[in-house]
């Protein structure tokens, strides 16, 4: 049987989120749902996170849930930086128009797109 101890030692992934209204953050573990804190300062935040985490694990130990270790995600070295996408003639066309209108490739304007894009709905995420 795994321990409280083995399951503190595992590098779950930390999300810290800034809450841009009230000031201060907020921690959690994506891998174990609902083990979250919140903080001031990132300092403080830190020592929070590991007691929400320790708070969480023991609860979920003793209750017998079950508890998913890290390493789900992908890591950056488990992507290429490439991906094949098929698209109607006439967004080809745009984009390449568009492209060129602002001076550079449609490669370099479509990574553009995608990243503001990302960007946009990550935040939609994370600010509630």
């Amino acid at each position: 049987m795994k321990t409280l101890d083995y399951y503190m030692s595992l590098p779950y992934h930390m999300e810290i989120i800034p809450d841009i209204e009230e000031g201060g953050f907020t921690a959690k573990f994506p891998d174990l749902p609902g083990c979250l804190t919140c903080s001031e300062t990132i300092e403080s935040l830190m020592e929070n996170a590991q007691d929400a985490k320790k708070a969480w694990l023991t609860v979920a130990l003793e209750d017998g849930i079950e508890i998913a270790e890290p390493g789900g995600e992908k890591t950056l070295s488990d992507y290429s930086g490439q991906f094949k996408l098929r698209m109607p003639k006439s967004l080809h066309r745009s984009l390449a128009v568009h492209a060129k209108k602002e001076g550079i490739s449609m490669n370099q304007y479509c990574n553009y797109l995608l990243a503001m894009n990302d960007a946009t709905h990550t935040a939609k995420k994370t600010i509630p």
